[in-house]
Order: C-alpha cells, then structure tokens, then sequence
C-alpha cells in the first residue's frame, strides 16, 4: 500500500527535508501484544463504574462477521476519550480474536514516535487505498469518524447531533467493496469540556485547511484553561461513555466494473446517518448527565414562559 502525499502543506515541507515515515501504511504493523498491553494500561482509566470513564455499550449483537466498516461520530475534543473508550471497550470484548483497525489524522503520523505507537497499534493514514485493502484482504474490520475535526469540536448544544461535514468518501468505500456499514453512536465524551464554537471560519481566514488540513479553530469551556481558544488538549473531568452500536446498513450491489454513482453514494450516505442519528437519540433520551437534567430543565421552563406568554396574548386578543 504506497503512502499519499500529505495533504497538508506543513507535511508537504516536513517530508521535503527528511526520508518519509512509512507508518502507519502497512497493516502489518500492527502488534497485538501492544494491544494488548496498552489495553491493560488503561484498566485503571476506562470500563469499570469506579474508573475515570465509566464505559456502557450496547449491541454488540448487532456486529456481523468481521469484515465490516464501523462508522461513528466523534466526540471529545483533541483528546477524544470517545476514540479511546470504543478501543477499550472492543477488545475487552473481543480480545486477541477480533482486531480493528482505524484511520488516522496524517497530523497523528508526523513524528516517528507517535507514528510507530498508532501504527502498532492498528492506526493507518486515512486514505481510500488503506480502507479498501482492509475490507477487502483481511477479514478485519474498520473503524471510520467520516465528521472529523468539525464533528469532535462540533458545539455543545449539538453534541446529540451526527455532524459528517459532508463528507461521503465512507459511503463509496462501503458500495465500492460491498462491505456493511454499522453505525456506533457515542455519547458522553462531549461533557468533558462545553465547545461554544467550531471556530471554522477563523480556521479558513488562517488558511488552517491548506496548513494543517484541519478545519477548526474552536472556542470551548475547559480544563485548565477555563475559557479556551485553539484545539488545545484538556484534562478530562471523570465522565462516563455510553456507545449503542446499530443493525449493519447493507450498502446497494455494484454489477462488476461498475463505479458508483453519485445518487447511490448521497442516497447510502442519508441512510447511515439516519440510522447513526437514530442512535444518537435514544442515548440522548437516556441521559441522566448532570449538564442533561439541566439543559432538560431549562428547555421545559422555556416551554412553560412560552406556553404562558401565548396563553396571555391568545386572551388579551379574546378580549378584544
């Protein structure tokens, strides 16, 4: 699988003035007993109702055999507890007997210390060769979050919200190499921190797409900083994360050599995002967050001032 030259113009020049790393394009990389051993690291952080992030999932039933595509939306910021939480959670379930890859950032590959961690760890560069050669010659499955920066800084009010930006290449992939697409919805990771705004058109005034193909320059609430301004990384308060992985979405058949069409790709791209947004509510109609009854019990006061405020001008018309 060669590498793809970066799309972002910061990697451009880095790679221009030194030999190119290769992580993170080679499956083979990866290193189950790495894993394994991180995995292990993280007990005393992820899964348990006395660790930092408590972990619920439900519908692993809903998995077919490996071989699939696993769409999620993103939550969470830099540090996106979210990413490491489903990770956690995954291979406490299936161990050494199921492993998933992921794509990555190409910013995760820039240094050659986190580009050989990521890569022994199932990370590749997002690419479309990369997904292909895993849904189509390794019997594993592939974990996609098509939203990206825009969808893991999306605001707070939206965190209930699928957010992909647009963005569709999941969707060919999945008609491309026939493989199903199972949504896994995610919440929680969002608490960690109240993103006021996305920042994405301070983002293009900065030209931060073409620099550092990111798409964000957010305002948030968070740990340390308080009032914070960049994707600065934070420190997570406790929280817990909640995942409900949905019935696989059947993307349509191709005949052979044939490309799909744009109608089939927006057409199969509404329905896993329905189906993600699906759910997406039921977790949030579940919540009992602290920062949920509170938006819950804001949003039923704003229903009885409007509802009393229409009822006073419905009678003053009346009396008139």
């Amino acid at each position: 699988m060669a590498m793809e030259r970066p799309h972002s113009r910061l990697l451009r020049w880095q790679a221009q003035r030194g030999p190119q790393q290769k992580w993170g394009t080679r499956p083979e990389d990866m290193d189950m007993d790495a894993v394994v051993a991180t995995c292990n690291g993280m007990r005393r952080w992820f899964g348990s109702s006395r660790a930092w992030f408590p972990i619920h999932v439900s519908g692993w039933d809903n998995l077919p055999a490996p071989g699939n595509l696993l769409v999620a939306n993103h939550s969470g910021g830099t540090v996106i507890p979210d990413v490491w939480g489903l990770g956690f959670a995954w291979y406490q379930q299936f161990g050494r007997l199921r492993p998933v890859h992921a794509l990555g950032h190409e910013m995760v590959f820039s240094l050659e210390s986190t580009a050989r961690f990521f890569a022994q760890r199932g990370i590749l560069r997002a690419s479309r060769d990369a997904a292909r050669t895993i849904l189509t010659g390794s019997g594993r499955d592939l974990l996609v979050l098509p939203g990206g920066d825009l969808d893991t800084w999306r605001p707070w009010r939206e965190r209930y919200k699928v957010n992909f930006a647009g963005r569709k290449g999941y969707a060919r992939i999945a008609i491309e190499t026939g493989a199903p697409v199972v949504p896994i919805a995610h919440a929680g990771a969002h608490d960690t921190l109240i993103v006021l705004s996305d920042g994405e058109r301070v983002a293009r005034a900065l030209h931060f797409p073409e620099l550092f193909r990111a798409n964000i320059f957010p305002v948030h609430l968070s740990f340390p900083y308080g009032l914070g301004i960049g994707p600065w990384p934070h420190i997570p308060p406790p929280t817990t994360l909640r995942y409900r992985i949905g019935r696989a979405v059947l993307p349509p058949p191709l005949r052979p050599g044939q490309a799909p069409t744009a109608a089939q790709i927006d057409d199969f791209d509404i329905q896993v995002r329905a189906a993600l947004q699906l759910e997406l509510d039921v977790l949030r109609d579940e919540a009992e967050g602290l920062l949920d009854r509170a938006e819950h019990s804001m949003k039923r006061m704003r229903g009885r001032v409007s509802a009393l405020v229409r009822g006073r001008s419905e009678r003053a018309q009346a009396a008139r």
